[in-house]
């Protein structure tokens, strides 16, 4: 008796209290989204876009960072073209992308080898990155996602 009353009185602590941290206000994170997949693979591709649109909604704070054949996507006719299974073309996610002001670099070598241009860029009000862009958003962000 005395030892479930001992318990009792300890499981109501606040330093052993399992729900305290459920009631705390969840802090916004900076993400920082990657992504090399492409029109290849619509589905792969629309993940970085999707996802980063639902994290922003949930009211933190996104960048994306494209190479490879992620930055193919930045064609207004490649991205209208993309469709993924299950969710809309990554031409609308990119429309939704722009309206939430979520940055967007393309790697700049991985652009220009791919013949994308700044006026493809200014789709997604995007920049080219480089080096020196992705390294300060990864000492940025406190979560990174690849995807």
């Amino acid at each position: 008796m005395a030892r479930r009353e001992f318990l009792a009185r300890l499981a109501a602590l606040p330093f052993l209290a399992f729900g305290a941290k459920a009631a705390e206000s969840k802090k916004p994170l900076k993400i920082m989204m990657k992504s090399a997949w492409g029109s290849d693979d619509p589905t792969r591709a629309g993940f970085a876009f999707a996802h980063s649109l639902a994290l922003a909604e949930a009211g933190h704070e996104v960048q994306i960072f494209l190479l490879g054949e992620a930055t193919n996507l930045m064609r207004k006719v490649t991205a209208d073209a993309t469709t993924p299974v299950g969710w809309p073309p990554i031409g609308d996610l990119r429309d939704k992308i722009v309206a939430k002001k979520i940055p967007v670099y393309a790697c700049g070598a991985c652009s220009r080898a791919r013949g994308v241009t700044e006026a493809d860029l200014a789709t997604w009000n995007a920049k080219f990155g480089s080096p020196a862009i992705f390294v300060p958003m990864v000492e940025w962000a406190d979560r990174i996602i690849t995807e």
